[in-house]
């Protein structure tokens, strides 16, 4: 869920969101951000006003190799990998390692590494990312082997509790290759496989105003055919019944994504100073 704090690329507006999301009498909603957290307070007061449960995350940027290196492998800077905080010390980890992806890895956007991932999972559930992610990617390069090692590095990072195999359709034909093989590694190594939907905007209908968003973004203007462009409008919040009609065959998948929310308990504490120590 990219909300307006995921800057020229999310087109929704929180307190807006929340209530469609209580309309479609959705217990829990997530915010998972591009690289950034500085939406989480404001997301938490107006899930919190409007009775649902707030999940902290993030939609982190990861580098291919080291978060050192300021370069690209086989094409690729970065790929998208979804962390959600589980408690409190699962929120203290994102922060520090998205603090990290601006002062230690940046390279054209904050990106983290698996070093960082090593030293900073507890508390902290991970999702393998849209068809952006490392083992998605890796699906459509024909690399089947290299995604199954790196499945690995996750569970051996997070446990096989804590990581899921995310799946996700929009109509996408890279979807279509990709979903059948994400749903066999998780058969594969019995690792839970959720079902997600990539949000850029509310409502259908707000495909448009998106597409004139991601025109700002990249200099372009909406005549250019060869500008970055989202394929169709199906990038909004989706009801239960629409997630149903395109993932009833997965009800495991389906089921999961509420024993996750389940699973986050994050509360903030307003009114008090929270001031870092600077020993004399």
């Amino acid at each position: 869920m990219h909300t307006e704090y995921s800057l020229l690329d999310g087109a929704s507006r929180i307190d807006t969101l929340v209530q469609k999301a209580k309309q479609l009498n959705m217990p829990a909603i997530a915010i998972t951000d591009h690289g950034s957290m500085y939406g989480v307070i404001d997301f938490y007061k107006s899930a919190k006003k409007h009775g649902i449960k707030p999940i902290i995350g993030c939609e982190v940027y990861i580098a291919p190799k080291s978060r050192h290196e300021k370069s690209a492998i086989e094409g690729e800077s970065s790929y998208h990998l979804v962390l959600l905080a589980e408690n409190q010390i699962g929120y203290q980890n994102l922060i520090a390692l998205v603090s990290k992806a601006y002062s230690e890895g940046f390279y054209y956007k904050p990106r983290i590494d698996k070093e960082l991932l090593k030293e900073y999972n507890e508390g902290l559930i991970c999702l393998s990312a849209c068809i952006a992610g490392e083992i998605p990617q890796l699906l459509l390069k024909g690399n089947k082997e290299k995604a199954e090692v790196v499945v690995q590095e996750y569970l051996d990072i997070f446990g096989k509790d804590n990581f899921f195999i995310e799946i996700q359709d929009h109509g996408l034909p890279e979807q279509k290759t990709t979903n059948p093989i994400l749903i066999e590694l998780a058969n594969k190594y019995q690792i839970g496989l959720v079902a997600t939907n990539d949000l850029h905007y509310i409502n259908k209908d707000d495909s448009e105003f998106h597409d004139v968003l991601l025109c700002i973004q990249t200099g372009k203007t909406v005549e250019d055919e060869y500008r970055m462009r989202f394929p169709n409008n199906q990038f909004y919040l989706k009801s239960t019944e629409e997630m149903k009609l395109l993932f009833g065959k997965y009800q495991e998948a389906l089921s999961n994504t509420v024993k996750i929310a389940q699973r986050c308990n994050v509360d903030f504490v307003f009114g008090h100073l929270h001031l870092p120590e600077f020993p004399m």
